[in-house]
């Protein structure tokens, strides 16, 4: 790997001559500006503006424009004479516990090679220190111009050394959190643990840029002159309207997804329901009964009923007993009758 930067390591009274390796590198698809009817390049020429010509890069410099417009040249000799220790030299000027150092203010990554064998022994010497203690180091650099924060770890076998931001370059995070008040409850909490576990982790490894691979295929199939490959629909997403089953239907996602089961009432609390309430009828509902007063009362109701019925049936049967009674002594009183007119004609 190429240096971008060669100086040295000061450690106490230790001097470590390192070089500066980039230890990431840009695998984004750049584009080139065309002209969009004939497809020409567009370029950005270097012109001087005193002699309206293109310059090359041997004979640009850096200058300084004062606040009245005057341009100071600063060449590279100037900038190799600042007055900083640091302007050549990595200046440790402390060790601290690595989460001390706020993720904000990681900014670029580097590698730190020794310089040559000499520096071997030292190199190996702040590696194992480094290794033992547990902590990192933070140190002062000049790069490109400026002064910088860095802070200085362990990777594998290599000290690595990541740019910091100083700390009044970090903004505060104001305004960025919700004003409306918000209260979370513990069931709440319990299914985003729950969504946490199911996914789990990940080896870092296992991810990779899938808008650059798509990219990539759009590009090869202009290429050969190929239809681009269609763009897949995006999920329709519903409007959430509950947090819990909102919460509870990811778990189950991201467990079917592993190819596990879904998860069962005893395994994830279930998502509470909430009904709007309903507007009351005019006509109210009839109340309804236990299942034990329903029993007794269906019991009881059936008693009633047989007892009216025995008492309807034994009703009629005496009403049918006084007609047939009736009917006989009326019968009897005509034949009666009947003899004694006979009779008394016979007397006659």
């Amino acid at each position: 790997m190429r240096s971008i930067w060669n100086g040295a390591i000061s450690f106490g009274l230790v001097s470590i001559p390192i070089k500066l390796v980039n230890a990431t590198q840009n695998r984004s698809i750049s584009f080139r500006q065309i002209h969009t009817e004939d497809g020409g390049r567009i370029r950005y020429r270097k012109v001087c503006e005193l002699e309206d010509r293109e310059v090359g890069q041997d004979e640009i410099g850096k200058g300084y424009e004062d606040a009245d417009g005057t341009i100071v040249p600063i060449t590279d000799e100037d900038l190799a004479h600042l007055p900083l220790p640091t302007a050549r030299t990595i200046e440790i000027v402390a060790f601290v516990p690595a989460d001390r150092i706020d993720p904000l203010q990681m900014d670029a990554a580097y590698y730190l090679a020794a310089g040559g064998a000499q520096a071997a022994k030292p190199y190996t010497l702040l590696r194992e220190a480094l290794k033992r203690s547990q902590k990192v180091a933070i140190a002062k650099y000049a790069l490109r111009g400026r002064e910088r924060l860095g802070m200085l770890r362990v990777v594998d076998d290599a000290i690595a050394m990541h740019g910091l931001l100083w700390p009044d370059e970090v903004r505060a995070p104001e305004g960025v959190a919700p004003d409306t008040p918000v209260t979370v409850n513990d069931k709440e909490l319990d299914l985003a643990d729950a969504l946490m576990d199911t996914l789990g982790e990940i080896e870092l490894d296992e991810l990779h840029d899938e808008y650059r691979e798509a990219l990539e295929q759009v590009v090869a199939a202009k290429v050969s002159g190929e239809a681009p490959p269609e763009a897949p629909e995006p999920a329709r997403s519903g409007k959430v309207l509950d947090l819990m089953a909102a919460l509870e239907k990811s778990v189950r996602a991201a467990k079917e997804s592993r190819g596990e089961e879904p998860a069962g009432p005893e395994e994830a609390p279930e998502a509470e329901v909430r009904t709007l309430p309903q507007r009351k009828s005019a006509r109210a509902a009839p109340k309804q009964t236990s299942g034990k007063k329903s029993a007794a009362g269906g019991k009881t109701a059936a008693k009633k009923t047989a007892s009216s019925v025995r008492k309807s049936t034994s009703k009629s049967a005496q009403s049918a007993k006084k007609t047939t009674a009736k009917s006989t002594a009326k019968t009897t009183a005509k034949k009666t009758a009947a003899k004694k007119t006979a009779s008394r004609k016979r007397s006659a």
